[in-house]
């Protein structure tokens, strides 16, 4: 493991996140730039669960993840308790794959 690197990643995050606190009341945004943070945000999140769920090792996961994180996204859009929202997701999984479904 190369430590300085590591080190100095640490360190920069560290700062970046003090510059957050520290400039606050010093600094204002534009409302329109807010506004683009935040999709920004929301963008790369989604784009993340993109990977996750449709992806394994760079080539397709094949159709039981996909279904499973769909089901896990309607029952937490339905507001269905945390823990039944992962074991409703990881039951459809596990049960397409038992089946079969790649």
């Amino acid at each position: 493991m190369n430590w300085p690197a590591v080190l100095a990643l640490a360190a920069g995050t560290y700062l970046m996140r003090l510059a957050g606190i520290v400039l606050r009341d010093r600094m204002s945004v534009p409302a329109r730039v807010e506004r683009y943070i935040d999709l920004g945000a929301t963008a790369m999140l989604v784009a993340l669960v993109a990977v996750a769920a449709l992806t394994e090792g760079g080539g397709f996961a094949g159709w039981a993840r996909p279904a499973g994180v769909a089901v896990g996204a309607f029952a937490a859009w339905r507001k269905v308790p945390f823990v039944l929202v992962v074991v409703l997701a990881a039951g459809t999984t596990a049960g397409l794959r038992f089946v079969g479904v790649p």
